[in-house]
């Protein structure tokens, strides 16, 4: 005979905390069932893909044996947090497909265009090549820097790319010929630390975009006047980081221990948070992966008119938004990171300390869900999106971590370090998934194609390396 199934009662609750009626569900349900459940409760019309977590440990296998593996408390009303999970699923990255050389110095900078078919890269060299990813094989390279090209940013149409050097001369480029745009952007009085451009949702085609500087100021550039149409001056010393936001607000970081919001039709300062003991060298916003690809999905769907290009990517900020607010997380020399909600207030909604050196890069997963952050105390460690709860470490590198990347379904997370290796972790069971060793020095820089297919390293080494499944 077998033995009576105990009933646990359950309070499902989105990512916001938004709490749905109490349950009482068998013990030995899965997370499929659970999806069913929770699809009937919402009263959802097409089923969508759930993944459940408590206490931010995915749930796998039946709901009682996790209970009892993690030792949960079942003596108050067990709370899961459901997650809507991406309808696609992307393989992780396992092989190097090629080693392309053409740089003659260290490669700084690597990105695929936001719809996945081009890939840009900019290097100590002075220069900026483009790539032909079916051939694996150099395309254009792009003279006219002076100086190493520190960053480079797509349009989020995919027309554009803006590059910026240590001189502080920027150029804009089409990337279907390889040719600038005009001549070199001057203004700036030194080095350009961070490029990001105003969301297609905002304006389209994409015309606008923003430079951080060690000069203290952040400049915003109209590309088809070939001009600065503003300065927002205020930092008192060098801006570490740029990012411009879902609802047109612009997030600078400095090394003056600030970081300041800006409005962008007269460049006025909304406030400044404060909070960080030392510089801040990094920001990422909660929406950033959308921002960042604008009407591009994995379906690979092209777009007719820029109308059409402007009400995708609008569409998409939506859902990714949700009802919450925009997010902010900024990480500093102070060791600590802070998470924001910069539209509203300007007191942080927690501090998030554990790493053991200065944070270097943090990134949202494309669903908001997760933080991850990189240091140079060799560790990546990841974060509740919502909370900035802490949640584990990933630790396998044996040098610090310069860069991350997130595959677009929010499953895989990718670290390049100074070790020379690029790493893969799983967020289902938070373990090492791939070591891909390959480069023959430090890697730099690393990205993911937002449909998943390739990765891109670059480094010390002077070649750029694709990886795919």
């Amino acid at each position: 005979m077998e033995a009576p199934v105990n009933n646990i009662i359950c309070v499902f609750v989105n990512a916001d905390g938004k709490a749905l009626e109490r349950l009482d569900v068998p013990q030995n349900l899965t997370p499929k069932e659970l999806q069913t459940l929770i699809n009937t409760v919402l009263h959802n019309e097409e089923p969508l893909p759930y993944a459940f977590y408590i206490n931010d440990l995915e749930l796998v296998g039946q709901l009682g044996e996790h209970v009892l593996r993690n030792k949960v408390s079942v003596e108050k009303d067990l709370q899961i947090v459901y997650h809507p999970q991406a309808i696609f699923r992307i393989r992780p990255v396992t092989r190097c497909s090629a080693t392309i050389s053409g740089h003659s110095e260290a490669v700084l900078s690597v990105s695929f265009s936001p719809d996945s078919k081009h890939l840009a890269s900019g290097s100590g060299d002075a220069s900026v090549r483009f790539w032909d990813i079916s051939t694996q094989t150099p395309l254009h390279t792009c003279k006219g820097h002076k100086n190493w090209v520190l960053c480079i940013a797509w349009s989020p149409d995919g027309r554009k790319l803006v590059s910026a050097s240590k001189d502080g001369g920027i150029h804009v480029w089409d990337p279907f010929t390889g040719k600038a745009l005009g001549n070199s952007l001057s203004g700036h009085k030194s080095w350009i630390t961070a490029l990001t451009w105003e969301p297609a949702h905002i304006q389209s085609p994409c015309r606008r975009f923003a430079s951080a500087s060690k000069d203290g100021d952040v400049r915003v550039w109209d590309s088809s006047l070939r001009k600065s149409v503003l300065c927002l001056s205020g930092h008192t010393r060098a801006v570490t980081c740029v990012k411009w936001g879902g609802d047109g607000l612009i997030y600078s970081s400095s090394q003056d221990c600030t970081i300041k919001v800006w409005e962008t039709t007269q460049g006025k300062l909304v406030r400044e948070l404060k909070g960080h003991a030392h510089w801040v060298n990094t920001l990422a916003l909660s929406t950033e992966y959308v921002l960042r690809t604008g009407p591009f999905d994995h379906t690979g769907r092209a777009f007719a008119t820029d109308e059409e290009i402007k009400e995708a990517a609008f569409k998409r900020y939506k859902v990714a938004k949700g009802d919450s607010q925009e997010r902010l997380v900024s990480g500093s020399d102070d060791f600590t990171m802070y998470l924001w909600e910069p539209a509203t207030g300007k007191h942080p909604k927690t501090r998030m300390s554990g790493h053991q050196q200065l944070v270097n890069h943090v990134y949202f997963s494309p669903d908001g869900r997760w933080i991850a952050s990189a240091s140079f105390d060799k560790s990546v460690k990841l974060w509740n999106g919502y909370t900035g709860e802490y949640v584990t470490t990933f630790r396998g590198h044996v040098g610090p971590v310069y860069q991350i990347s997130w595959s677009a379904d929010s499953r895989l997370l990718l670290s390049g370090s100074k070790d020379s290796t690029l790493k893969v972790w799983n967020m289902r069971n938070h373990k090492l998934l791939e070591d891909l060793p390959g480069h023959a020095d430090e890697v730099f820089a690393v990205d993911w194609s937002p449909d998943g297919q390739k990765v891109a390293s670059g480094g010390r080494d002077r070649v750029l390396k694709l990886w795919m499944n």
